[in-house]
């Protein structure tokens, strides 16, 4: 499928395509193309494209699959792909002084009888205060409101290789009864928080207990948690202004501050007698 020159001569066509803000070239298929029409388009692009070595995988996604290649005679500086994973727990008092709990049906905790606070991971999108709130309706059937972050945790090498980032959130219930979703909770019910800060597992495992014990300090109103800290924050270019709202602008805040509040806690043991 070649084209004639203005002096006659059969040339290949190119894929089309245009340059991007990066100084490369990104290109639109638009139509379906078999290998033998697409594999000459291609060579006749890169050549044109001064391409010096070969295209490397860099990441999949269930729509698209992405390969680079660096044109630039400079060392390659292409970002990675996502490099960490987000994950949410939500620590829901009543009046009571008890707190929501689940036992889960797969995964490590299956038929170990420890009943854990509620947690889930965001999908690309997600904000970490919509999605904690949809995690435990989800789950649990429990209506509640997002009020803080009350501390967060970071591990590396933790899922398929991926560094992980994990909130724990304070919820404010807005419903009593639970309704367990089936695939991914066996039972789910309100506990006595000292009843689930005393279970052997939470007591000997380093992360668990650490949590439980901000848990109980909040509880006890020993801990202030981020709530009172508040700011403002410039809506980046390229960022949905209405994403950011008064609560999210706080909440960015909060989630750096909580980290300072979360050291000194975490290395150190949980207060005695009056706060």
């Amino acid at each position: 499928m070649a084209e004639n020159n203005d002096s006659g001569i059969g040339q290949i066509p190119m894929l089309d395509g245009f340059e991007n803000s990066y100084g490369g070239f990104t290109v639109e298929v638009k139509e379906r193309m078999d290998a033998d029409v697409f594999a000459p388009l291609f060579r006749a692009s890169t050549s044109s494209w001064k391409l010096q070595e070969g295209f490397k995988y860099h990441h999949a996604e269930p729509s698209h699959l992405i390969l680079v290649c660096w044109l630039p005679l400079t060392p390659d500086t292409f970002a990675v792909n996502a490099s960490r994973r987000v994950g949410v727990g939500a620590f829901v008092l009543n009046d009571k002084r008890e707190v929501l709990v689940v036992q889960e049906r797969n995964g490590m905790f299956q038929d170990t009888g420890v009943w854990k606070l509620p947690t889930g991971v965001l999908n690309e999108g997600d904000s970490i205060c919509h999605a904690v709130v949809k995690e435990v309706k989800e789950e649990m059937g429990v209506d509640t409101k997002f009020v803080e972050v009350l501390c967060f945790r970071q591990s590396h090498k933790s899922f398929f290789t991926k560094s992980d980032l994990f909130f724990l959130c304070v919820l404010q219930a807005e419903s009593a009864t639970t309704e367990e979703q089936d695939v991914e909770i066996k039972a789910a019910k309100w506990m006595p928080i000292e009843e689930y800060a005393a279970q052997p597992f939470v007591v000997e495992n380093k992360q668990f207990n650490f949590m439980a014990n901000i848990c109980l300090a909040k509880a006890d109103h020993c801990y202030p948690g981020s709530a009172v800290l508040a700011t403002t924050a410039g809506v980046a270019e390229g960022f949905p202004s209405t994403a950011i709202t008064p609560k999210l602008r706080r909440t960015w805040q909060v989630v750096c501050n909580s980290w300072i509040v979360m050291q000194n806690f975490f290395l150190g043991p949980r207060p005695t007698g009056p706060c």
